[in-house]
């Protein structure tokens, strides 16, 4: 779909089914209030900042999804299915599960996955990026923040706050922590004099792009910590990470 296309759209204008204007694809699946998981993606798209709140996937990824879905909710949905209703692009159908399958929303956005803490913008600005969140989470995980280094909790802090969503854009980060008395800026809006008193320290933090979705940030305590990593996951290109190519080794040459 062109951009162009996008805007010429007005709020509130519905867009009716089969439509190339429909940004939601063949398939949509609501999970809650508004919230939908729907296709309609490009893999170039999937994990941008391009949702009011939906999961997007490529087509391929949601037929697959709702071959899943359906047999957990104890119904049998087959590609032949699926290929019947995408044959009739004007026309709404709905698929009924036998019994339903609970889903829990979560707005999260500091995450422990395998030893690592992710620590993703704020992009709802829910205030969700501050210090008290972040020892919940750490004490979820049986590490204290007096656990980390000082160097680590340096690079978390300033994460934070430049991750804080609109309004961390630009943001004063701390740059000096020890570990006596943490007192780093857990969020610019909750500690503005802090991070002005931050402002001469005479250091430079480490730039995050503003269309940087996460910080991913080594922790020594959280080693063997949190969330797995996903297993053959699909990033959208048609091929899952586990079964994409490993780069072939340097060809060396012929010792003298």
């Amino acid at each position: 779909m062109k951009t162009a296309e996008l805007f010429s759209l007005s709020v509130g204008q519905k867009v009716d089914a089969g439509s190339k204007l429909n940004p939601l694809g063949p398939i949509k699946i609501p999970i809650g209030g508004p919230s939908l998981i729907h296709s309609g993606k490009s893999p170039a798209k999937l994990g941008t900042f391009a949702s009011h709140g939906c999961v997007g996937l490529t087509t391929p990824q949601v037929q697959d999804f709702a071959k899943v879905l359906a047999q957990l909710g104890g119904a049998h949905l087959t590609d032949a299915e699926l290929t019947d209703y995408a044959r009739d692009k004007t026309q709404t159908k709905q698929f009924k599960l036998n019994q339903p399958v609970p889903v829990e929303l979560r707005y999260e956005t500091i995450v422990v996955e395998d030893g690592k803490l992710h620590i993703y913008r704020d992009v709802y600005d829910q205030e969700t990026n501050t210090e008290e969140n972040l020892r919940a989470v750490l004490a979820a995980n049986g590490v204290q923040l007096d656990d980390l280094t000082e160097g680590e909790r340096t690079q978390v802090f300033d994460a934070l706050a430049q991750m804080s969503g609109k309004s961390g854009a630009g943001a004063v980060r701390p740059t000096s922590l020890s570990k006596e008395s943490p007192s780093p800026v857990a969020s610019p809006k909750s500690s503005p004099l802090l991070a002005e008193k931050k402002l001469n320290s005479g250091k430079k933090a480490t730039a995050i792009g503003k269309n940087q979705k996460e910080v991913v940030i080594e922790i020594a305590a959280l080693r063997g910590k949190g969330y797995p990593s996903p297993v053959a996951f699909d990033t959208g290109s048609g091929k899952t990470r586990a079964t994409l190519p490993s780069p072939s080794p340097p060809k060396r040459g012929k010792q003298p």
